[in-house]
């Protein structure tokens, strides 16, 4: 059986995501690159999130194409609206995100 560092909990029953995910402050703003296209940023996810799962899992939902860069999920589009429900789908404080 596997035990968590962090908690010492096993595995199974670790909280540490749980806990990192309330303690987050999420910004959820938009930029326009090249030609005009309109990418949303999702800064603020820091240590103790798996923040390619949460990229991949956004991608998949949104049904778009976006990368990590610095830190910060870039999403392709304009998905302002439609961040915040998901990123309380899969975990986060609805009161710790904020958007522009």
């Amino acid at each position: 059986m596997d035990i968590c560092p962090k908690c010492g909990l096993p595995k199974q029953a670790c909280v540490c995501e749980e806990i990192a995910k309330s303690e987050q402050r999420i910004q959820v703003t938009t930029i326009k690159k090249k030609f005009g296209k309109l990418v949303t940023l999702v800064s603020g996810i820091e240590k103790g999130i798996d923040i390619k799962k949460v990229a991949k899992d956004l991608k998949s939902e949104l049904g778009c194409g976006g990368t990590i860069r610095e830190g910060t999920i870039e999403l392709q589009g304009d998905h302002r609206r439609k961040i915040k429900p998901l990123l309380v789908k899969l975990g986060f404080n609805e009161d710790s995100i904020a958007s522009e």
